[in-house]
């Protein structure tokens, strides 16, 4: 028994770790697409029917806020879905890099806070009613980011910026 329970904290360790530094790679992979614009390039959007870095930027925060954050951590966190892609504000690069960082680093703290238990919680949030738990939700999170990534790699050679921090 006392085996079983190490490796399932074994397991449960490595899967946390895992998710977590995906999260901070993420992060990371972001700030060197987004640092070396400005902040109209931030907001400019390639096509008149696409996103602009900012608007995916604002959806990648509502979205680890609302089902990692408010969903699992209890933060409270109330999200706008459609205002993070219409939001006219432009704000500034660095305080929407800071409202993003604040997301990874809640998902990242609240994927090494799961237990070997947790994992296997049950999980419903509104526009994920097919995700059965808490492991599954935190994966789905983990790819969605990296579908993003790839969307702002993609709209940074759309506007005529290189890739080379992709």
């Amino acid at each position: 028994m006392a085996n079983e329970v190490s490796a399932s904290q074994e397991l449960s360790r490595v899967v946390a770790e895992t998710l977590a530094g995906r999260y901070e790679r993420i992060r990371q992979r972001v700030h060197k697409l987004v640092e070396p614009l400005s902040t109209e390039q931030l907001w400019r959007r390639p096509f008149p029917f696409g996103n602009s870095l900012g608007h995916l930027l604002l959806h990648l925060t509502g979205n680890l806020h609302y089902y990692i954050g408010a969903q699992i951590a209890g933060t409270g966190y109330v999200r706008d879905r459609p205002k993070e892609f219409t939001d006219t504000a432009a704000r500034p690069r660095d305080e929407v890099l800071a409202a993003f960082d604040e997301a990874i680093v809640l998902a990242a703290m609240t994927v090494r806070a799961q237990s070997p238990k947790d994992w296997a919680a049950p999980y419903w949030a509104v526009g994920e009613e097919d995700v059965a738990n808490r492991f599954e939700i935190l994966l789905s999170c983990a790819a969605h980011a990296d579908h993003h990534l790839g969307q702002m790699i993609y709209i940074r050679i759309q506007l005529g910026l290189d890739a080379g921090a992709a």
